[in-house]
């Protein structure tokens, strides 16, 4: 009879909001235990770790670092933190599975996707929309050759609650506010959801952006641009042309204007030999292809996908060995490169950027 296989013992980095995500869906992986919760802030920590019956607490890196007794960690602090502690955990040996984005910069990310390697250590970047399965299912579909050669795409997330209060008011409401200024460190609609766009299309395609062009948009939303402490100067719509490295050509757009949508993720591909169109609107999902002898009539039909494993069970699977770290830092710090450009190229009125 085998030995039974160790638990895997997690830390989680940070305890706001989205760490009662991470901790739900760990508590649902057999063979996985919350070990310890850190932050620095002690009424939060202690209302999180009691909430989840988690056993130690710590208000310092370092100090949880030197007691040790962990294997992998999940690192929900807040973007500019994510380089500093990664590279901390990644020098203690942890595994670390990082909130998206993987940094606030293409240098840093690749650094920390650089170490984890070296190290032979699992990083994963959680960028949640994965977890759908008609978006898995196309990208298996593209790489089998369903649609042929990949030649257009178009990519858009919607959302709306600049426009309607369907998830609070804005204007009073911090937890939104601090999404639309910069000196509350948000990259706009780009950094918030633009990662995951790039990641949805990217995918499915099976091919990274090659070069692109950008415009940022921020609109006249309060008298002088300002909410008390909150100047609101991030950008809040962009529109972007990508080429992908396999050659094909596309659009990819997100806002938070987009009124009658709350939270809506499209993508369209088009192949030398077929069409896909996966959606994702109000949490259903839904995947669609025209081929063969459908093409002539413009005939789509349905494709049943079958669920999938979320990024927290294949996080620990991928410390087990059982199946590669995807997606990894490496892809990770490839789509901040992307964002990079996109903020660059926009600064240069959108001039065409290789990604580099």
């Amino acid at each position: 009879m085998a030995s039974p296989e160790k638990p895997i013992r997690i830390l989680i980095l940070g305890t706001g909001n989205m760490a009662q995500s991470h901790a739900t869906a760990y508590q649902k992986c057999p063979g996985v235990e919350i070990v310890a919760g850190v932050d620095r802030r002690p009424d939060p920590l202690s209302e999180f770790c009691e909430s989840f019956g988690i056993p130690r607490q710590f208000q310092d890196l370092e100090e949880a670092i030197g007691w040790g007794e962990f294997d992998a960690v999940s690192n929900v602090t807040p973007d500019a933190a994510h380089h500093p502690t990664t590279l901390m955990l990644l020098n203690a040996g942890k595994h670390v599975l990082c909130e998206k984005p993987l940094a606030t910069n293409a240098a840093d990310a690749h650094e920390m996707a650089a170490l984890a390697r070296k190290n032979n250590l699992v990083g994963m970047v959680n960028l949640s929309y994965r977890d759908v399965a008609v978006l898995q299912a196309a990208a298996g579909l593209v790489a089998d050759g369903a649609i042929g050669a990949l030649r257009h795409f178009e990519a858009s997330y919607l959302q709306s609650w600049l426009a309607q209060p369907a998830w609070g008011d804005w204007r009073t409401e911090s937890q939104w506010l601090w999404r639309l200024s910069t000196e509350h460190g948000s990259k706009g609609v780009l950094g918030d959801v633009g990662i995951h766009i790039l990641d949805f299309a990217t995918f499915a395609a099976g091919s990274p952006v090659s070069e692109l062009s950008c415009r940022l948009k921020t609109f006249d939303k309060a008298k002088g641009n300002r909410i008390g402490e909150y100047p609101l100067d991030a950008n809040d719509s962009f529109t972007l042309q990508a080429e992908l490295a396999n050659g094909a050509l596309g659009t990819i757009s997100a806002t938070r204007f987009a009124s009658g949508h709350l939270n809506d993720l499209r993508l369209r591909l088009y192949g030398d030999r077929g069409g896909l169109e996966v959606l994702f609107e109000k949490r259903k999902e839904s995947l669609r292809i025209c081929r063969d002898e459908n093409l002539t009539e413009g005939r789509w039909e349905d494709v049943v996908a079958k669920p999938v494993p979320t990024v927290y069970e294949r996080f620990v699977d991928a410390i087990r060995d059982r199946e590669p770290p995807e997606p990894d830092f490496v892809h990770g710090a490839r789509l901040q490169a992307a964002l990079d450009a996109a903020e660059h190229s926009d600064a240069e009125n959108g001039r065409f950027l290789k990604v580099e």
